[in-house]
């Protein structure tokens, strides 16, 4: 797979956000109960090391969680992030398409709950939770 291929499926992000910019281009792809986020791996995304860097996986982990949560809920509530964590079991580099797939464990009225497995070329180098607090869309 080239540096320019992206996975069947996937198309460009459409929820943009300034945390996120400097990543792009991010690319997505829906599930019915989830919201997948992936990216090709490049020199912004590292640290000093030349490894992907953790707040990157931390980061895009919160991001398809929260977004699988919203969509699974019919997109009516904007979410909040009360509670993230991550663990880092493996390493990834430049060049590697990195997917984050999440799962929705739980919504209610008031919190939802999700998981999410993040993988560099389908070998998986981190897991995350998170729980959100629902809130009503501002108008």
């Amino acid at each position: 797979m080239s540096a320019t291929d992206i996975p069947e499926g996937f198309a460009r992000h459409d929820r943009k956000s300034p945390l996120t910019d400097p990543w792009e281009p991010l690319y997505s792809k829906r599930t019915d109960n989830a919201v997948i986020i992936g990216l090709r791996l490049a020199r912004p995304h590292t640290n000093g090391r030349g490894l992907i860097h953790g707040g990157l996986i931390a980061a895009l982990a919160d991001n398809a969680m929260g977004h699988s949560c919203a969509h699974r809920m019919g997109g009516a509530f904007s979410l909040v992030t009360i509670g993230l964590a991550v663990d880092f079991v493996g390493t990834a580099e430049i060049g590697q398409w990195l997917a984050v797939e999440s799962e929705v464990v739980k919504t209610g009225r008031t919190i939802c709950f999700a998981q999410s497995l993040v993988k560099a070329d389908e070998v998986v180098i981190a897991r995350a939770n998170a729980t959100f607090r629902v809130v009503p869309k501002k108008q």
